[in-house]
């Protein structure tokens, strides 16, 4: 009786047991960890491993070539207190109003007035039009708006044609104007990415959703408020999220249009951190920076990802 009770329990127990992954499902995980294994030692070989010797090299003080010597987080306290180095990184912040402002806001409002008035072929050639800019490679397009800014360069010519020749100067070489102009180009470059984001996103939008809200006496204001810009949500994180990075990252077009002047009135993060490790041989000082731009990336991205993230 005693054995026929135990016999039953242990049968009544078994269903609620944990059961050994079966020799199936095994082979399975060691398939795809094989899979992935060639992606994530590449991943390894050219993010994990520079950004660990990143790190390392940030706690030394080191021309790249002599005997190191370790000074703990004294490059990060240089960083975080020299009046030169907040400037550019204050530089960087300024940035990332022209970079994203201005196309996220135009590319708005032409996905708005593509979605209402030129859904047909001339819309398809106005979106070709507007991407443009993002298939030129920053090189040439920093070339190009460096000779449109310069002194006879067509933007002061326009100027002068309208009457408005007293605006007219180099603006890449003003100390007031330089930046913005900079702003300027990396606005133009980024807003057909951002114009084609927002576009894409909006033809996903039930069209049932506007015609309701005409029926309800709503204006195309309304429509934009409630429906437009809910539903455009996720890509307009992708927008805000590619432009900050492009802000705070930019190198190209300060390189190419300014070189980082007049002073460092242009100079941002990631040209600092060139002329710091191959200019001046301070290669700690230059991964301190480049640690503290890495971290400063991702605590304005992430809170943009938090709030743009559709709720289920």
């Amino acid at each position: 009786m005693t054995s026929q009770t135990h016999t039953n329990g242990a049968a009544a127990a078994a269903p609620g047991t944990l059961r050994k992954p079966s020799w199936g499902s095994r082979k399975a995980a060691i398939v795809a960890l094989l899979f992935a294994a060639p992606a994530f030692l590449m991943y390894a070989a050219f993010v994990l491993v520079p950004l660990c010797l990143s790190v390392y090299y940030s706690l030394l003080r080191w021309d790249g070539i002599g005997k190191a010597r370790f000074v703990g987080l004294n490059n990060y306290l240089i960083v975080l207190t020299d009046s030169d180095l907040l400037q550019i990184i204050g530089n960087a912040f300024q940035l990332v109003l022209y970079f994203t402002l201005i196309p996220v806001l135009i590319g708005l409002a032409v996905a708005a007035v593509i979605r209402e008035h030129l859904s047909g072929p001339f819309g398809t050639v106005t979106r070709v039009v507007l991407f443009l800019p993002q298939v030129i490679p920053l090189v040439a397009a920093g070339i190009a708006w460096s000779w449109m800014f310069a002194s006879s360069g067509l933007v002061n010519q326009a100027l002068r044609g309208i009457g408005l020749g007293d605006l007219a100067r180099g603006w890449l070489g003003d100390f007031t104007f330089a930046l913005p102009a900079v702003g300027l180009i990396g606005a133009w470059v980024l807003l057909g990415l951002c114009t084609m984001l927002l576009v894409t996103g909006i033809t996903k939008i039930d069209p049932s959703l506007y015609e309701a809200a005409r029926l309800d006496g709503a204006g195309p204001w309304q429509e934009f408020i409630h429906i437009t810009l809910p539903g455009l949500r996720q890509e307009l994180g992708v927008c805000v999220t590619v432009t900050v990075i492009a802000a705070l990252a930019s190198f190209d077009i300060v390189y190419i249009a300014t070189g980082g002047g007049p002073g460092i009135q242009t100079t941002v993060p990631g040209l600092e951190i060139y002329r710091l490790a191959f200019a001046h041989r301070q290669v700690g000082l230059a991964s301190a920076l480049a640690i503290f731009l890495m971290v400063l990336v991702l605590v304005c991205v992430l809170p943009i990802q938090w709030l743009t993230r559709v709720k289920r």
